[in-house]
């Protein structure tokens, strides 16, 4: 039986928008875990007009995880591609950019957008992504590393130090255990397949889990197997400056942000793109 050194702080299994399920805002819970500020986990049917149409974002970056399905995607930074089953897309919006997403092929677009802030001088950058397949992503024992590094693997994706962010695919009956790097002492997971326990929790497809701060491990059993992404951070000391597709680390960093989010609509819109 597993042992819960660490209680459960809160969980939640957010709020459904049709095919989208809410579990972080930064006018919630994203004060609580930043500089994790934000987290979908979608289940979009590959439809006309399904997706995400052209949006902005400025001062922090968006970290796409593909579960199952593809998608297109389209940037003013002129990046465009598709992403396929594993695929991760990172998106430094810094002081500004607009990019839109759908799904394509015959399956379901299944997977996560997480949204980090960016530390002061980083999210007033130009904008900048990169995008990584599947197989660039290194794994260990069914344990991928998106962000940060652990147990020996470091991730290629250009995230700020101080988070870590790993996808755990675990077979029936196996016991595992996280120990988060030194000092990332916030902790959360979201499964989004099978189930897993922690002490006597029991938690299922769809929960969110924070966990209380601290440096011991989290331990955790599945009896019938169970897919996650499991985040650990330093605490942001930033207070969270929000606008509608925005959130920067101080006033006058938001109002350039804004500034410019509105200088590239007006050019789309020039160009009949919105």
């Amino acid at each position: 039986m597993t042992t819960a050194d660490r209680g459960v702080r809160l969980r939640t299994r957010g709020t459904s928008l049709g095919p989208i399920t809410r579990l972080v805002s930064p006018g919630d819970l994203g004060e609580i875990l930043k500089p994790f500020v934000f987290l979908d986990l979608a289940d979009i049917p590959p439809r006309p007009g399904g997706g995400f149409g052209w949006h902005p974002h400025s001062g922090i970056a968006t970290l796409t995880i593909i579960i199952d399905g593809e998608n297109e995607y389209r940037e003013t930074t002129g990046a465009h591609g598709g992403l396929k089953p594993g695929g991760v897309e990172w998106m430094a919006s810094g002081k500004g950019v607009w990019h839109a997403a759908a799904p394509v092929g015959s399956k379901n677009l299944k997977g996560f957008q997480l949204w980090m802030l960016l530390p002061p001088g980083r999210d007033l950058l130009p904008p900048a992504s990169t995008h990584f397949a599947d197989a660039a992503i290194p794994r260990k024992d069914g344990v991928r590393v998106l962000l940060g590094a652990w147990d020996g693997l470091t991730s290629p994706v250009p995230s700020a130090p101080g988070a870590t962010l790993l996808d755990a695919s675990l077979p029936a009956g196996k016991r595992w255990s996280f120990t988060p790097p030194e000092g990332q002492e916030l902790c959360w997971l979201a499964i989004y397949a099978g189930s897993l326990r922690y002490g006597d929790v029991h938690a299922t497809a769809g929960d969110l889990l924070v966990f209380e701060d601290g440096a011991a491990p989290l331990n955790f059993d599945t009896d019938d197997g169970a897919g996650f992404i499991i985040g650990s951070a330093h605490r942001s000391p930033h207070p969270l400056h929000l606008g509608s597709h925005s959130v920067h680390v101080c006033a006058e960093a938001l109002a350039q942000g804004e500034a410019e989010i509105a200088r590239l609509g007006a050019e789309m819109r020039a160009a009949g793109l919105l």
